[in-house]
């Protein structure tokens, strides 16, 4: 059986692009070996991990994993809705994403204060040198990721006809590998130790 053009893109060119799969790619193992690190010194401080883990607010961890499941799912929304050119729909679940992530940033920033007036900041422990550099981290990745979608969105607004999907796909790329480095860091760092 011949592959078609179009067969021939969806397997050896993915959703977003190479690069951005790269990107993903790279950052997930960044992440991954951080999480790997923490791990070590958890069992050469098991108490200290352990008793600073419960200092952490589980709730407002909970809520954020919450918030980019569902900015994903919005995010996968405004993605099929631009394939079947309803642009607008698009737009709304463009929107709901972006507003998602806002509250993700609102919430840890209301996290990040609460401890920097407890005196738990990143040198305050190895838990907690963790707890920052990797929670820093990606609100600098959900920073990032915002900054394309409202570029996108920018761009649909102007003239969604001239839109690329292949910018589209990439920016919900870039989002869903922020949910997904979320997935992973929110048990390790809240639930774990």
């Amino acid at each position: 059986m011949e592959l078609t053009k179009i067969d021939y893109k969806n397997i050896y060119y993915p959703p977003g692009g190479i690069l951005m799969w790269i990107i993903i790619f790279l950052e997930l193992l960044t992440f991954g070996m951080a999480l790997c690190v923490m791990a070590f010194y958890s069992k050469e401080e098991p108490e200290v991990f352990h008793n600073s883990r419960l200092l952490l607010n589980t709730t407002i961890g909970t809520l954020n994993t919450l918030l980019l499941i569902v900015s994903g799912y919005f995010m996968a929304q405004s993605v099929a809705s631009f394939k079947q050119r309803n642009i607008e729909k698009s737009k709304l679940f463009l929107k709901l994403t972006i507003f998602g992530g806002l509250l993700f940033l609102a919430l840890k920033g209301f996290e990040y204060y609460d401890k920097i007036e407890a005196g738990l900041s990143i040198g305050y422990n190895t838990f907690f040198s963790f707890y920052w550099m990797l929670t820093a981290f990606h609100v600098i990745h959900v920073l990032v990721g915002l900054v394309i979608l409202w570029s996108i969105f920018r761009t649909l607004k102007k003239d969604a006809y001239k839109t690329k999907i292949e910018d589209v796909e990439a920016s919900a790329a870039f989002w869903h590998m922020c949910d997904l480095i979320w997935l992973l860091l929110f048990p390790v760092i809240y639930l774990l130790f």
